[in-house]
């Protein structure tokens, strides 16, 4: 039996759509913001090494600002803000940070954390696409717990691939180690998303293999 959260949790994906229209010069509340951004970042990544920033615009001159690099989608210059979601191309270099917590908490010894370092630099300097592939899989992760999370709390999002990454990286100086992988407009909806059709599950399940 599906119980009430899990119904909760499936009705803000089944209602979560891309909003185009917002209303123009409404904030989202700062304690609103941080508990959807706090949210995002409880996503899972490769070896938790939680490969993601968000660099968070609100202010109107700056939405204005990298207007262009977005090809001049309206949402952006309207919304409340825009979360551009980073992807970390050195995420290996998180490691000891997010493994020496877990030893001061007593969660991992130290002979653990010295393997799973090497393992994980070992990885990233052996496998060539390693850092570029990561970061934009697991900044996805985060990407998509940011939107549902906006949704719970009744802010609407818009995901946007389309933008010009180079301009963006110079706009906002955002450095080489980080790859801008979604623009997500963010606030409260002018007119809802327009109604789009989905597969059924029959379409899009393969039971076991091609």
């Amino acid at each position: 039996m599906v119980n009430a959260v899990e119904q909760s949790v499936i009705q803000v994906m089944k209602e979560r759509g891309s909003v185009r229209k917002y209303q123009p010069g409404v904030e989202i509340p700062p304690a609103t913001l941080k508990t959807i951004i706090e949210a995002a970042g409880s996503a899972p990544s490769a070896w938790n090494l939680q490969h993601w920033k968000f660099v968070v615009i609100q202010n109107q001159e700056n939405k204005n600002r990298i207007l262009p690099a977005a090809y001049n989608q309206q949402q952006v210059a309207d919304s409340s803000a825009v979360i551009i979601v980073l992807g970390d191309t050195e995420a290996n270099k998180n490691a000891e940070a997010v493994y020496d917590e877990m030893v001061r908490s007593g969660a991992m010894t130290e002979d653990v954390v010295n393997n799973m370092v090497n393992d994980v630099n070992n990885y990233y300097e052996n496998v060539a696409t390693a850092g570029v592939h990561d970061a934009i899989r697991n900044a996805s992760f985060a990407a998509m717990q940011l939107m549902l999370a906006a949704k719970a709390h009744g802010i609407d999002t818009c995901p946007m691939g389309g933008f010009n990454a180079d301009a963006l990286r110079e706009e906002l100086n955002i450095p080489e180690r980080y790859i801008p992988v979604v623009m997500v407009a963010m606030g409260y909806a002018e007119q809802p998303a327009y109604a789009t059709n989905r597969f059924s599950a029959d379409q899009i399940v393969i039971n076991e293999r091609f």
